[in-house]
């Protein structure tokens, strides 16, 4: 996952809706599909498809009430702290 592509996404939702993020994921989690695609493809994909989750879920962390500074480091703390373990 990377913050700064976390961080864009979050503001597109903000200025948009997350509607468009979800559909993407959702067209994005059937490219995965595509029996010709390469491993590098699909990695591609998913890296892509792992920021959007991340957006949506500090996008939720926002709505709770957190400023935004806050909810991404925390969300980042959660990734780095599950990937330690």
């Amino acid at each position: 996952m990377k913050l700064p592509v976390i961080k864009h996404l979050t503001s597109f939702i903000e200025e948009n809706d997350q509607d468009y993020v979800l559909e993407t994921i959702e067209t994005l989690e059937a490219l995965t599909e595509v029996p010709s695609l390469k491993d590098e493809e699909l990695d591609v994909i998913g890296e892509l498809i792992s920021n959007m989750y991340g957006a949506i879920e500090v996008d939720k962390m926002i709505k709770e009430g957190a400023p935004k500074k806050d909810a991404l480091n925390n969300f980042m703390k959660r990734v780095l702290g599950s990937i330690d373990k």
